[in-house]
């Protein structure tokens, strides 16, 4: 059934955090797929609610006992997941919430792992994994830097799930715009091979390498679950969905996906359908945006269109493009507002008063106003300056709980998943957006420098659709390109 959902034009706007618009009902419950099922929608569309309630429809009409996984991307997310399915269920159906599995597919990783082996490796930070590839890369004399290899053995190898060297000569390199010959790789591989072998001696992992493990952990036993809901589904490698996969038979209402190709901040390339993850003929797409006012919508549009952006699943090979032509919202507001500043300091004092604008002008409460930036540096100094400024403030990171009162200040990745009333994007810097390192060089991979370009866009395009009423986005110093909407 592909379905282009253009229904509700007059209907009332749901405001609700478990609120369901009759035009999402026949998805979230819908009598049964025949197989995995997909449903796609830019922000504010109300994916998340009907996945929600697609889990209680499965709860309510599926056989006692079964279980259900409802995954998601990070660990707050999840934390909100398990809020707003409780909240849906209330008092009458709350003894079916033990049935529900709520956790991260990085989470689900690592507890395969460990019920395997007894214990699961230490994660590896960033600044760890780039000395790991100087050391395997030591004794060969490549021409590549470290963010290649790493880049090489993410989206390659273990995107692919290769395990021998023949196999990675005989592969295609989808997504990859450098052309390595064999020589060259087996080159490659050797260093690879070396990289594991330090990460297994030193017993640590990359998160996509302990999802790998995992995969295989779980495809040699009997599936985990009934039925798996995924949220968040453009951000998920394809160890990831080998994971999801082996957790559940292939059967009628086996997966249901959520997720929306324009907010990819990660660099996934999948192709669901080669992962056994067939959605074709069960998909549906939302348009009408309940979250943000038009004037939000729009001015944050403006800075992905014309942008070609896969749609969810589908690798390059598959060539289909996802577009946010027809997106719309019935709310309407005031513009965004975008300034640049002289100084840090200046922009700063310009934040203060638009918070407090917003606070005691507007009669927005504390914890419904966010303030975000590109790093945890400037994140900082925003708490640093509203708490200065008798304006409570807490960090998105420390899990601050709905009766914890303060602004809400995060990274623009942490803000993923979120939504506020009012929320201000500073920092908006050419020096940061795009953040060179990590843009690969466009003479090193034509094809992955386009890729990181359009995730750089994607985080912007989250950030700024986090807010329903009042956007405002700020610079000191040189403004982002990014900012300038892409001409059609």
């Amino acid at each position: 059934m592909p379905v282009d959902d253009d229904v509700g034009r007059g209907a009332q706007v749901v405001g609700e955090r478990t609120g369901l618009h009759p035009a999402q009902r026949r998805y979230a419950y819908h009598p049964g797929f025949n197989g995995p099922a997909q449903v796609t929608g830019g922000p504010g569309t109300g994916r998340t609610v009907v996945a929600l309630h697609r889990v209680r429809h499965l709860l309510r009409t599926g056989r006692e006992g079964d279980p259900i996984l409802l995954t998601t991307f990070t660990n707050a997310m999840a934390a909100a997941l398990r809020d707003s399915l409780a909240l849906l269920l209330g008092d009458a159906d709350a003894h079916l919430l033990g049935r529900v599995d709520i956790t991260t597919v990085d989470s689900l990783a690592a507890r395969a792992v460990r019920e395997a082996r007894g214990d699961s490796p230490k994660p590896l930070s960033v600044a760890a994994e780039k000395s790991a590839w100087t050391r395997a890369a030591a004794r060969e004399e490549l021409p590549w830097t470290e963010q290649f290899l790493s880049q090489e053995f993410r989206n390659v190898v273990l995107a692919q799930g290769l395990r021998t060297p023949e196999e990675y000569l005989r592969c295609v390199r989808r997504g990859r715009g450098t052309q390595v010959g064999r020589v060259q790789r087996a080159r490659l591989w050797r260093v690879m091979e070396r990289f594991t072998a330090d990460l297994a001696s030193r017993d640590s992992a990359t998160y996509t390498q302990l999802c790998d493990q995992a995969a295989r952990i779980l495809a040699e036993g009997a599936p985990r679950y009934r039925h798996v809901i995924v949220d968040e589904a453009q951000d998920l490698h394809p160890a990831q969905w080998r994971v999801l996969r082996a957790c559940v038979a292939d059967q009628a209402d086996d997966m249901f996906l959520v997720g929306d190709p324009h907010q990819r901040i990660y660099d996934s390339r999948v192709s669901l359908r080669s992962l056994g993850v067939n959605v074709r003929g069960r998909t549906a797409r939302l348009r009408l945006n309940y979250r943000s006012t038009e004037e939000i919508l729009r001015w944050s549009a403006s800075l992905l269109d014309g942008r070609p952006v896969g749609r969810l699943g589908e690798d390059d090979d598959d060539g289909g493009r996802d577009s946010l032509r027809g997106y719309r919202s019935q709310l309407h507001g005031r513009v965004p507002v975008a300034r640049g500043h002289g100084s840090q300091d200046e922009e700063l004092r310009a934040l203060v008063e638009q918070v407090r604008t917003w606070i005691e002008q507007d009669g927005v409460k504390p914890s419904e106003v966010a303030v975000c930036a590109r790093f945890n540096t400037l994140v900082d100094a925003v708490i640093t300056r509203l708490r200065r400024e008798r304006i409570p403030a807490v960090a998105v990171k420390d899990n601050p709980g709905p009766d914890v009162s303060g602004v809400r200040v995060a990274t623009m990745h942490a803000m993923k998943g979120l939504e506020f009333r009012c929320v201000a994007v500073v920092g908006v810097t050419s020096a940061v957006l795009p953040f060179a390192p990590q843009v690969t060089p466009a003479e090193t991979d034509p094809v992955q420098h386009q890729s990181d370009l359009l995730a750089e866009h994607c985080l912007l395009f989250v950030a700024c659709t986090r807010a329903r009423d009042a956007l405002a986005i700020s610079w000191s110093g040189e403004r982002s390109p990014m900012l300038d909407p892409v001409a059609g």
